[in-house]
């Protein structure tokens, strides 16, 4: 009894175990919660032990390891959290697809009065049960990573705009399909077959399967073009959380983003407009004017291009003694603070402190990781465009490269630097 009173009591509402969505959801914000408690007690000077509170490096080097630490179990309980929710996504999606053959059910009970019931109302309202039926059995299979949006969830953990745009096309085209055969299977004489059939022509339907040919290359071509930037080291990605349907509007940091965005919101407005003449003209192919399809081209070569031009690698542009204000100026020495100015430091999405930590400069032979120098709000060190660390006394006096490892792995250009000992 006390046992089953235990076990009721841990998954209320202070429940932070991994088992349910709600845990990981409590756990998550409770780890966050308590790391930014940690980060602002840092940031105003308190909580350093005496032992290290004598020497600025010391205190700054613990203060990022103690850190690191906090933000690694921020990161664990995140992992957890993005992976319950992603989970206990599927059956919302059900509910979603479901809901949208309800409304085509409603929509048609209204549309119908005074004009009839017809068959090609009941064709589009069997095509809605099968393309349901069929998302339905795919997203199950797929449950674990998010039921019927698990083909558009990109390898970043992120709603992928090219897939997503792609799947919307494909899956009007299927149901356009379906509704043609189903009026076919109902027709009774021989012309009205001819008439279906005649609609299935290409010269009727080229506007539409050349904008799902389009479409579908776009999201083909992307994926491609993305994994061969990132091999390459021109892009650096950082994985997500958890996928948000912002993702489809903005950038890898939740910045707005204009490809995306046209490429979205242009496509939605010819998606209307064939649904529309599909329901005035359910015997042949939704005839997309080719105004209309070359408007939606426009709009992929826009976005196929924002693609190409995203990114780049990190690059250092110089490297400088750090010095305070009023401190003279003069050659870099070893345990001096150097500053490493640049660009692309810390890729886009990778603003989080666990993340931050990954960041390493390797000094001739030696890997030294950036301290996190935190501030109310967030940290100044490192940043996306300077990086302070400590030239470690491992380092033989003389000439020394270099180079930074940011997040995602990327390796930027290499500087070279004289190191003293005088």
């Amino acid at each position: 009894m006390a046992v089953q009173e235990a076990e009721q009591g841990t998954h209320e509402g202070g429940c932070t175990c991994g088992d349910c969505p709600h845990g990981a959801r409590e756990g998550h914000r409770r780890a966050v919660a308590a790391f930014v408690a940690r980060r602002e007690e840092f940031a105003q000077g308190k909580g350093l032990p005496a032992a290290v509170a004598h020497s600025a490096g010391a205190s700054r080097q613990w203060v990022s390891d103690e850190l690191t630490q906090s933000a690694g179990v921020v990161a664990e309980r995140s992992r957890a959290e993005g992976d319950a929710w992603t989970a206990s996504l599927w059956p919302r999606t059900l509910w979603a697809v479901w809901a949208g053959a309800v409304v085509l059910l409603v929509v048609q009970a209204l549309t119908a009065i005074g004009a009839g019931w017809s068959s090609a109302r009941t064709a589009g309202l069997l095509a809605a049960v099968v393309v349901g039926g069929g998302l339905t059995a795919a997203g199950r299979l797929h449950r674990s990573r998010g039921g019927v949006l698990a083909p558009v969830i990109g390898e970043d953990n992120r709603l992928s705009t090219s897939r997503a745009v792609a799947a919307c096309w494909v899956l009007f085209a299927v149901f356009a399909v379906l509704v043609l055969a189903g009026e076919l299977a109902g027709a009774s004489g021989h012309r009205e077959r001819d008439a279906l059939i005649d609609g299935l022509d290409l010269a009727r339907g080229a506007g539409v399967v050349t904008v799902v040919a389009v479409v579908c290359g776009v999201a083909v071509l992307v994926r491609r073009v993305v994994a061969l930037r990132i091999r390459g080291q021109r892009l650096q990605k950082v994985r997500a959380e958890r996928p948000r349907a912002a993702d489809l509007l903005t950038d890898d940091a939740g910045r707005a983003d204009f490809a995306d965005t046209q490429y979205v919101v242009i496509t939605a407005v010819a998606l209307v407009f064939a649904a529309v003449r599909l329901a005035r003209r359910p015997e042949q192919l939704p005839d997309v004017p080719w105004g209309l399809a070359l408007l939606v081209l426009v709009s992929a070569a826009t976005y196929l291009a924002g693609k190409y031009a995203e990114g780049g690698r990190a690059v250092i542009l110089s490297v400088v003694r750090a010095r305070e204000a009023g401190d003279l100026d003069g050659p870099i020495r070893t345990g001096d603070d150097i500053e490493i100015r640049g660009a692309g430091f810390v890729p886009p999405g990778a603003q989080g402190a666990d993340r931050l930590a990954r960041t390493v400069v390797r000094i001739g032979a030696v890997h030294v990781h950036v301290p996190l120098v935190p501030v109310p709000g967030g940290f100044s060190n490192p940043s996306d465009t300077v990086l302070t660390v400590p030239v470690p006394v491992d380092v033989e006096p003389g000439r020394v490269e270099v180079q930074v490892v940011t997040a995602s792995g990327t390796e930027t250009n290499t500087c070279t630097i004289d190191v003293t000992t005088d």
